[in-house]
C-alpha cells in the first residue's frame, strides 16, 4: 500500500506541473530562450561596451575644445582705507594632436577588431544558450518518457505480484515466486521515483533557459538545410562560420594592432594648442573688451622613457603570438567538435534501429512467456525476466532518441549555425550594427 501511495503521489506531482502551461514545441521553446534569456542580453550589451572604445580611441585624433570662466574679487584694507578690485574672464581652449606617428590610428584599428571579437562573442553566447535550451527540452522529454514507462512498469509488476499470490493461493505457485515478484516491484518503485527527481531536475533547467514551466512537449523539429550532408561539409561549415573561430581571429587582429601602437608610441608628437581669451583679458577690469590669444605647435619626441616603451613592445608582440597559438586551439577544439557530434549523431541513428528491433522482440517474447507461465510451462521469474528486458530495451529506445536530437543540435552548433536566423526562428535579429554606426558619429556629443 505504501509503494502505491508513493507512486500515485509522484505522478500527480508531475501531471500538475506540466498542466500548469501551454503546450509548446521545441520551436517555441527555442525562440523564448533567445529573447528571454538573459545571457544573451547581458553579451548585446558587452557588444555595445566594446563599440564605445572605438569612440574613444578615435577621440584622441579629434579637437578639445573647452570652454572655462573665471570671476574673481580681491581687497586690501590698509589704515583704514579699503581698495578692491574684480574680474571677470571668459576662456576658450582649443587642443588637438595633429600628428603620433599614426599610434591612435593603430588603437582605433585594435578597438574595431575587439569590437567584431565582441560580436562574434555574442554569436556564441547565442548559440550556447539555444544549445542548452533544446538540451533542457529534450531532458524534459525524456524523463516525461521514462516516468511514465516506469510507472507502467511498477502498474504490470503489482500485478504480477497479486497474480503471484493468488496462484500461490490456489496451490499453483510458490512463496518464492511471490517474493521474487514483490523484490521486483520495489526496485521498479524506486527507478520511478529516480526518473521522477530527474524530472523535477529537468523541469527547473528548463525554466532557467527557456523562462517558463514545460508542457505538452515533443522533440518533433525540422532541421532543414542546416543540417550538413557530411563531415566534410560540416568541418568547413565550422572553419567559415563558428563564432569562437571568428572570435578568435578578430583578437589575433586586435594583438596585432596593439603591437604596431607599441611600436608606433617611439614616433614623435605633433600638438596643436590654442586658447582665445574673450572679457577683461588683461586683468583688473582697465580694458574689459580686450580679446587675447595664443596658437602653438608643440613637438615631443622620446628619447629614454625608463624602459617603458621597450616592455611594451615586447608584452604586446607576445600577446600577438599568444593569440595565434590560441587561435590554432580554438580550431582543433572546433573541430574535435564537429567529428564528435558527428559520429554521435551516426551512433544514435544506429541505436535507434537496434532499440527499436529489440523492443519489437522483446514485446513479443513477453507475450509468449506470459502464455506459457499461464499454462505452467514457465515460472513466474520468467515473466519478470522478459518484462525487465522489456523496459530496458524501451528505455535504450528512449535514450537513443534523446541522443539523436541532442547530438543533431551540438553538430550544427558545432559548424557555427545554431542560431535564431539560421533555423528560422519567429523572433526579431538582435543587432548591435546599428549601435555602432550611431556611435561612431563624430559631431554627435556636440549636438547633445
Amino acid at each position: 500500500m505504501f509503494l502505491k501511495k508513493s507512486v500515485v503521489f509522484a505522478a500527480l506531482f508531475a501531471t500538475a506541473w506540466s498542466g500548469s502551461a501551454q503546450a509548446e514545441s521545441l520551436t517555441e521553446a527555442l525562440a523564448r530562450a533567445y529573447v528571454k534569456n538573459p545571457a544573451i542580453a547581458s553579451a548585446m550589451i558587452s557588444v555595445k561596451m566594446a563599440s564605445e572604445d572605438i569612440v574613444m580611441r578615435k577621440s584622441g585624433l579629434r579637437p578639445q575644445i573647452g570652454l572655462s570662466a573665471t570671476s574673481q574679487y580681491s581687497f586690501v584694507m590698509t589704515n583704514g582705507t579699503t581698495t578692491d578690485s574684480g574680474s571677470t574672464t571668459l576662456n576658450i581652449s582649443y587642443n588637438q594632436r595633429l600628428f603620433d606617428n599614426l599610434q591612435t590610428n593603430a588603437q582605433i584599428d585594435q578597438a574595431r577588431s575587439y569590437a567584431d571579437a565582441a560580436k562574434y562573442g555574442l554569436r556564441n553566447t547565442e548559440q550556447n544558450v539555444l544549445l542548452s535550451a533544446a538540451t533542457a527540452y529534450m531532458d524534459v522529454v525524456q524523463y516525461t518518457n521514462l516516468a511514465s514507462l516506469r510507472a507502467d512498469n511498477v502498474k504490470f509488476l503489482r500485478a504480477q505480484v497479486e497474480n503471484a499470490r493468488s496462484r500461490l493461493n490456489v496451490g499453483e505457485g510458490t512463496k518464492i515466486d511471490v517474493a521474487q515478484a514483490e523484490a521486483r516491484l520495489a526496485q521498479a518503485v524506486a527507478s520511478y521515483k529516480s526518473a521522477v527527481n530527474s524530472l523535477r531536475s529537468a523541469q527547473a533547467s528548463y525554466v532557467r533557459w527557456i523562462g517558463t514551466k514545460p508542457s505538452g512537449l515533443n522533440s518533433n523539429f525540422r532541421f532543414g538545410h542546416v543540417m550538413p550532408k557530411s563531415i566534410d561539409s560540416a568541418l568547413q561549415s565550422a572553419r567559415r562560420n563558428h563564432p569562437a573561430i571568428l572570435t578568435a581571429r578578430a583578437q589575433v587582429e586586435a594583438a596585432r594592432y596593439g603591437t604596431e601602437a607599441a611600436l608606433r608610441a617611439f614616433g614623435p608628437t605633433l600638438d596643436l594648442i590654442g586658447s582665445i581669451c574673450a572679457i577683461d583679458c588683461l586683468g583688473g577690469g582697465a580694458t574689459p573688451n580686450a580679446t587675447q590669444g595664443s596658437l602653438r605647435l608643440t613637438l615631443s619626441v622620446p628619447i629614454y622613457q625608463g624602459g617603458m616603451l621597450g616592455a611594451s613592445a615586447r608584452k604586446a608582440n607576445l600577446g600577438h603570438i599568444k593569440s595565434e597559438i590560441d587561435a590554432q586551439d580554438a580550431a582543433n577544439q572546433i573541430e574535435e567538435s564537429v567529428i564528435s557530434a558527428w559520429s554521435g549523431l551516426q551512433s544514435s541513428i544506429a541505436a535507434i534501429e537496434s532499440a527499436q528491433a529489440a523492443v519489437r522482440s522483446g514485446q513479443i517474447a513477453l507475450d509468449g512467456v506470459i502464455e506459457e507461465r499461464n499454462v505452467g510451462q514457465r515460472t513466474t521469474l520468467d515473466v519478470l525476466n522478459a518484462r525487465a528486458e522489456l523496459t530496458s530495451a524501451k528505455e535504450a529506445l528512449y535514450t537513443s532518441q534523446y541522443n539523436r536530437v541532442v547530438a543533431a543540435f551540438s553538430l550544427i552548433a558545432a559548424t557555427g549555425r545554431l542560431d535564431a536566423a539560421s533555423l528560422n526562428l519567429p523572433v526579431q535579429i538582435q543587432s548591435s550594427d546599428g549601435y555602432r554606426a550611431r556611435i561612431e558619429d563624430v559631431w554627435a556629443e556636440l549636438r547633445e
